[in-house]
């Protein structure tokens, strides 16, 4: 299967293989997609100051191979083709750094470096946004760990600091809402394992207990004075809605901590496309059609910079329509990612989700 990665120019090593078209104002294709790179492409490409590209990694999809796409809709393609906006990228040593540090933090609730480990992973996933200018997300790149609850604290928290970031916050308040998303769930190490980890649905009385853990874990950072107030609220409110449906307090509206009305849409967002022993994952879709529909209970102002952050389907990527056509899909819109503009690869029509009333009947199978 055919995977596109964003990398910055300066990273471009002799042999990857581009998966866009670099076109000048003119609209002339200055080096055609799926072209090899070599030292002389590299360095064009950093004279004309393109801050990244994406690259082609893994093998082609034989279903893809097998659609003969004609010389014409492969020029429309290229030529309509907006490469998306810059996502988050962990490196190999920052998921284990990240990892380490969550493993830490839940061991150690009372260690007198627990605030200490908590920033310099927050330190470590602010640093990696600003480095690659990310203001979008692709969830299936975040995974640092194969156990769940260290592995949904960062994704949480690295999707949050994206929000917030898409937001609008400072620099100091995407800090802190990333460490508010990294100890969200810390009151579930006072929960017991048996509870945390079985398969089956959970009867009231365990429910009760589970729904302890952000009052939990607000009682474990209360007295800790290097995390910020603000942040010990965010822990104890996440599972607050603004309906006042929500747990441990039933508070609503603008009573609920900035941060918590991020993180809790992250928070359902992770657990949701996550799969666990009591259930499948939802698909991506799905997912954030769910959060759509919850417009009584999260925050329409974050949940809008939320959908603004989200890439469902990556430029590049091949998509089934309802009406039997394939489609490549050439420019994501945000606010709107499960309606992007695509291409049939055989008709050469144009399918603009978002912005044609005459494609309101076509959607992605």
């Amino acid at each position: 299967m055919i995977r596109r990665r964003y990398i910055s120019t300066r990273l471009l090593k002799d042999g990857m293989i581009i998966d866009q078209s670099i076109i000048d104002r003119a609209g002339r294709i200055l080096i055609a997609r799926k072209t090899a790179l070599d030292p002389f492409l590299i360095e064009a490409l950093q004279r004309l100051s393109v801050s990244g590209v994406y690259i082609r990694e893994g093998e082609e999809d034989p279903e893809e191979e097998s659609i003969l796409i004609p010389p014409k809709v492969i020029e429309a393609i290229e030529k309509q083709t907006v490469p998306d906006r810059s996502r988050l990228q962990l490196s190999e040593s920052v998921k284990k750094h990240v990892c380490q540090g969550i493993q830490f933090l839940y061991a150690n609730t009372s260690s007198q470096h627990f605030a200490e480990a908590a920033n310099d992973i927050s330190d470590s996933l602010l640093k990696a946004i600003e480095e690659n200018d990310a203001i979008a997300m692709d969830i299936s790149i975040l995974k640092v760990s194969d156990e769940y609850t260290f592995r949904h604290s960062v994704d949480v928290a690295a999707m949050g600091m994206i929000v917030a970031r898409k937001a609008g916050m400072s620099s100091k308040e995407i800090r802190e809402l990333g460490l508010a998303g990294l100890l969200h769930d810390i009151g579930k190490s006072k929960i017991p394992p048996e509870l945390l980890n079985k398969t089956g649905r959970l009867s009231d009385e365990e429910f009760s207990i589970m729904k302890k853990h952000p009052f939990l874990g607000y009682q474990l950072l209360k007295e800790k004075k290097d995390i910020p107030r603000s942040v010990k609220l965010a822990v104890l409110q996440h599972h607050e809605k603004i309906s006042g449906k929500g747990y441990p307090f039933g508070i609503k509206g603008d009573q609920i901590n900035s941060y918590s009305k991020i993180i809790s849409i992250t928070d359902i967002y992770d657990a949701l496309v996550t799969e666990r022993p009591y259930k499948k994952a939802f698909s991506q879709r799905d997912a954030v059609e769910m959060i759509m529909a919850m417009t009584d209970d999260l925050d329409v102002s974050a949940m809008r910079s939320f959908l603004d952050s989200v890439i469902l389907y990556p430029v590049g990527s091949t998509v089934s329509l309802n009406n039997g056509e394939r489609a490549r899909v050439v420019k994501n819109t945000p606010g709107y990612p499960l309606r992007p503009k695509v291409i049939g690869l055989k008709t050469g029509r144009v399918y603009d989700l978002s912005e044609d009333i005459r494609c309101a009947s076509v959607i992605i199978e």
